[in-house]
């Protein structure tokens, strides 16, 4: 069941109703677990969802999306990256109503704290957290399919498209690039 929300901060609302958006239609990547469908959403209380909604997490970049697994993987949440194998993946997605946050000024000009984006632990993120959830939330209330933001890990923009209101049309699975090699990944460039 979702959980409840508090009552909306009407200017964060009126923010990301003012954001650019439009359609948006291209090649996105994506890190999963062996055996999970690489298009399934989930509202696992992420940086961009409070538990309300589905998003399907995706980076413009493959190394995007590696950088941002490889984070929780290895400094983040407690779990031994040779004991779970990931596979990465090629995604078509196609939004009608993308928002675009395209900089950490606009972050910033929303009430986001970005002196430390990206930089606190995982253990730490309700201390980073709650601001873009509210940003996100908003953006679903507003009726948008997604978000295109700026990663905390790479200099690749990530791409988190709202389940709802996207729809499973909207996403398609273009090639199972294999399992990702940790070990290949940190010597970047990988070549994906």
């Amino acid at each position: 069941m979702a959980a409840a929300r508090p009552v909306r901060d009407s200017r964060v609302l009126d923010a990301v109703e003012a954001l650019p958006h439009g359609p948006f239609s291209g090649i996105v990547w994506r890190v999963v677990r062996s055996g999970r469908d690489a298009t399934q959403g989930s509202a696992a209380g992420g940086r961009w969802d409070d538990r309300t909604f589905e998003v399907l997490y995706t980076s413009l970049k493959a190394d995007g999306a590696a950088s941002e697994l490889y984070y929780h993987l290895s400094r983040g949440q407690p779990v031994i990256p040779s004991l779970v194998h990931y596979r990465l993946y090629e995604l078509k997605i196609t939004l009608k109503s993308c928002a675009r946050i395209d900089s950490l000024d606009v972050l910033s000009s929303m009430g986001f704290t970005t002196a430390t984006f990206g930089q606190l632990s995982y253990a730490e993120r309700h201390q980073e957290y709650p601001r873009t959830q509210d940003i996100a939330e908003a953006a679903h209330v507003n009726d948008r399919d997604g978000l295109r933001v700026p990663s905390a890990r790479s200099e690749h923009r990530n791409l988190v498209m709202i389940c709802e209101h996207a729809g499973p049309e909207a996403i398609e699975s273009v090639s199972d690039r294999g399992e990702i090699d940790w070990a290949r990944w940190r010597r970047w460039p990988f070549g994906y």
